[in-house]
């Protein structure tokens, strides 16, 4: 064979291969495709769980790429955490040994056209009798394998024809081997496919085209490369979906250099292993069971590892909201001293206070649902950690007075966390507003923002008197603006959705700005405790 048909040999074969593995993973996924957001959901609680969920999925859709975007995009979506992404991405990467064995036991063994060409047509004829339903994804599915065992064969061809002629022996060492992880990550980037080049290099081994220790190392650089499909995946995702990507790339890249450096020790043990499960002696299973030894031994490194791998990772890739929702001034280091604990809670009720009246204004002013949403989930999350801080501040030895007061700061914070929910339900209901604002709106929105720079702990003490006139004027303002909708509506001026949205509206601002002053009566910012009747006793 000359080297131009060898070379044409070895596109086409990589062409059929990508083709069928294209054709098998689309029919897989359309056939399996509601087992794998159940078992996605369902099967992650524990570490094994995970693994296995990671593993069979991978096995069944024959693509490690798929599963992990879906894996990333549950846990964009907040379905899955950090941590139950973790196991299945791991369990993904055993699971895309499958392939390997599929190559080895069944591509390399038996006579292609006997196997394949009956695969394509059973599948096409299943897919022509059943389009759009499982049958004809299943049909799709056959007829991808039937054309990836035509690559296979065709690879073979090709590879037989460079043996003659072509050899790595010159690459021989840790140069060489550098380099043949280098081309299985070039290869698995370029095709956007381990299995594909995880393929090539069993074919080539198999042909005795490289050493075993050579092939070994490009199973090794396959292995990294196949990260690539998770770093695109995680482009503008969530700051877990990228730490989830982030912790693939590292299981990845650090087994590989485990592997690769005991490569010498791995080749012997695989070959004590193959001959203890009597597996066939040729290359190609040597290499399956290579790929398989080295992803498992991955997971056993990473076992007492990945709770301080999560840990790490949740420091990265943070956003504002996830800082804000960080206590500044909650320290377990001053549980024992209840004064300086109180002082912490303090203060950290006032920041919350901040960050809950900002909120507010954002939900005047029209900000996104999806960052005013982000936001409340911030001050949330900062309730909880609060809460948490005064429950085992409570178990602490402190003074009658001192415990009295654990309860008035969780009532405060619960005011915020309450404003923060009314901000969130006013920005959705004025976005159903279309019509021009009336001016008894414009005058009510300016008065409601005056009121909250009285009442904002970051603007600092104001006088009793100046909170109590503003307060007046507001709800003078918010019986105005709703005289003025009642008689719009009525004279026809004003359709009564319209009228009732904008009601709503004015109704929750003046309920947030209530629950804001109430939090500030008890911080001691704004009115003194004695404040008018109705704002400071009422409840949340």
């Amino acid at each position: 064979m000359n080297d131009w048909s060898a070379i044409g040999g070895l596109l086409g074969g990589i062409g059929l291969f990508l083709l069928g593995m294209s054709l098998m993973t689309d029919g897989l996924k359309l056939a399996a495709g509601p087992a794998l957001g159940r078992i996605l959901t369902y099967s992650t609680k524990t570490r094994i769980r995970g693994l296995a969920s990671g593993a069979l999925l991978t096995a069944m859709v024959q693509s490690s790429s798929a599963v992990t975007v879906a894996a990333i995009g549950f846990v964009n979506a907040g379905l899955l955490t950090l941590e139950q992404s973790l196991w299945v991405l791991f369990g993904s990467n055993v699971g895309t040994t499958m392939t390997g064995w599929l190559v080895a036991l069944v591509g390399l063994k038996f006579k292609i056209d006997l196997l394949a060409l009956p695969l394509i047509g059973i599948g096409m004829a299943l897919r022509l009798t059943g389009e759009h339903s499982r049958r004809g994804a299943t049909g799709l599915a056959l007829a991808g394998f039937g054309v990836l065992f035509l690559g296979i064969d065709m690879l073979q061809i090709a590879f037989s024809g460079f043996t003659s002629d072509f050899s790595l022996s010159e690459f021989d060492g840790m140069t060489g081997l550098l380099l043949m992880v280098l081309s299985g990550l070039l290869m698995t980037v370029l095709m956007q496919s381990s299995s594909a080049s995880l393929t090539i290099v069993l074919t080539a081994a198999q042909g005795g085209l490289i050493s075993i220790e050579s092939a070994a190392a490009a199973v090794i650089g396959a292995n990294i490369g196949t990260t690539v499909t998770a770093l695109i995946a995680a482009i503008g995702a969530t700051p877990n979906a990228k730490r989830a990507a982030s912790a693939h790339v590292l299981f990845n890249v650090l087994t590989g250099i485990v592997a690769l450096l005991m490569l010498p020790l791995l080749v012997a043990l695989i070959a004590e292993l193959r001959d203890l499960l009597q597996l066939d002696s040729a290359p190609a299973a040597f290499l399956a069971l290579f790929h398989t030894v080295f992803n498992l031994m991955g997971v056993l490194l990473m076992w007492p590892l990945v709770d301080r791998l999560t840990h790490f990772l949740e420091r990265r890739f943070r956003t504002t909201e996830e800082d804000e929702a960080r206590p500044q001034h909650l320290d377990a280091n001053v549980l024992g001293v209840p004064t300086l604990a109180l002082d912490a809670l303090h203060q950290e009720v006032r920041r919350m206070g901040v960050l809950a009246i900002r909120l507010l204004r954002d939900a005047a002013g029209g900000e996104t649902q999806d960052k005013l949403a982000r936001a409340q989930r911030a001050i949330v999350a900062l309730n909880h950690a609060i809460a948490d801080f005064v429950m085992r501040l409570s178990r602490t030895e402190m003074s009658a007075e001192s415990a009295q007061r654990l309860p008035a700061i969780l009532r405060i914070a619960r005011y915020y966390e309450t404003l923060s929910e009314l901000a969130v339900e006013l920005a959705a209901t004025m976005r159903e507003n279309t019509t021009a604002i009336p001016v008894e709106a414009g005058k009510f929105a300016a008065q409601a923002e005056a009121m909250l720079e009285e009442v904002d702990p970051a603007t600092g003490v104001r006088d009793r008197a100046t909170v109590e006139a503003a307060l007046a004027t507001l709800e003078d303002r918010y019986q105005s603006l709703k005289s003025h909708l009642l008689e719009a509506c009525a004279h026809g001026e004003l359709p009564v959705m319209e009228m009732e949205s904008r009601l709503r509206a004015a109704s929750m601002m003046r309920r947030a700005i209530e629950q804001a002053v109430k939090a500030a009566v008890m911080l001691g910012v704004g009115p003194t405790p004695d404040a008018p009747r109705g704002i400071q006793d009422a409840q949340p």
